[in-house]
């Protein structure tokens, strides 16, 4: 066994360095070495005796494992420590210079693969986070918010009927439906006819769902003509954006919040004062159809 120490440097403060690497709706984004592999699923109770676990799989789920380990040590926004399932040790350390944050990782090697493909291994996952860091941060962001005379689970409901969901978000596109599943981790699609008749969209994926608090819808790809696309040039601005949705009882209101993000340079003014125009008409839309 022998321990190998990667690091990379990341242009961020250490807190938000610390959240993105700790919190398991960002680690599911960053956490896997090569593309054609992901991280469906994490969870991380991040407390000494608490465990970190991470399904690790292809993309086309012919192969996966699942990565645990028992913290032994957990100094926020400094380092943390744990014991993988096989007894190898992990550290991780967090060194603030400023604006940008230094991770220096050490781990334990296994006996199965060679070290050198280890050690390039657990250094393209680093190198992924930094990525996945540094582009999270440059996203584009607006935001929109409606109080709701209805409660939580009433406007959850009426939001993503297919019924209501075809009425309130009309204002973007007339012919708006979506084709999928609401369930987390579900892929869906958002679709509507442009003036010509030719069928474009949003190929998603439903990131989380927590009934009647929260939404989290990720952005994976467009359609044009009817067909999906998922790489290349003309999604790589809209791949990755977001649009969170929360829930908040007041009083038997509902505080409906909608937060959209999008990568840096992917919104025009154009497509900003669409947005600024349209949204607020879609939420009073929704508020009225709640309402009834």
């Amino acid at each position: 066994m022998k321990t190998i120490i990667i690091e990379t440097s990341v242009d961020l403060p250490v807190e938000k360095v610390w959240n993105l690497w700790t919190d398991p709706q960002h680690i599911i984004h960053w956490n896997y070495a090569v593309d054609d592999w992901h991280c469906p699923k994490a969870e991380n109770d991040l407390r000494v005796g608490g465990k970190l676990k991470a399904r690790m799989e292809a993309k086309d789920g012919s192969v996966g494992f699942d990565f645990e380990g028992t913290y032994d040590e957990v100094i926020p926004n400094e380092r943390m420590a744990y014991t993988l399932e096989d007894g190898r040790k992990v550290s991780v350390v967090f060194k603030n210079n400023g604006a940008t944050t230094k991770v220096i990782e050490a781990f334990d090697t296994e006996d199965i693969n060679p070290v050198e493909m280890q050690r390039s291994g657990w250094q393209a996952i680093l190198n992924n986070f930094k990525k996945y860091a540094e582009k999270l941060e440059a996203k584009e962001k607006l935001h929109f918010e409606i109080v709701i005379n209805a409660k939580p689970e009433n406007v959850f409901e009426t939001m993503l009927a297919d019924k209501t969901f075809r009425k309130w978000t009309h204002i973007f596109n007339p012919t708006s439906h979506f084709k999928g599943s609401w369930e987390k981790g579900a892929k869906i699609l958002f679709i509507g006819n442009d003036e010509q008749g030719n069928k474009g969209g949003m190929v998603s994926r439903i990131r989380e769902n927590i009934p009647n608090r929260f939404i989290s819808i990720e952005h994976l790809g467009i359609i044009e003509d009817g067909r999906e696309i998922t790489s290349g040039p003309k999604v790589e601005s809209w791949a990755g954006g977001l649009e969170n949705y929360s829930f908040t009882e007041q009083n038997g209101d509902t505080l409906l919040s909608v937060n959209l993000e999008f990568n840096s340079g992917s919104m025009d003014e154009q497509m900003v004062s669409f947005f600024s125009n349209t949204w607020p008409q879609a939420l009073n839309t929704l508020k009225e159809i709640c309402e009834q």
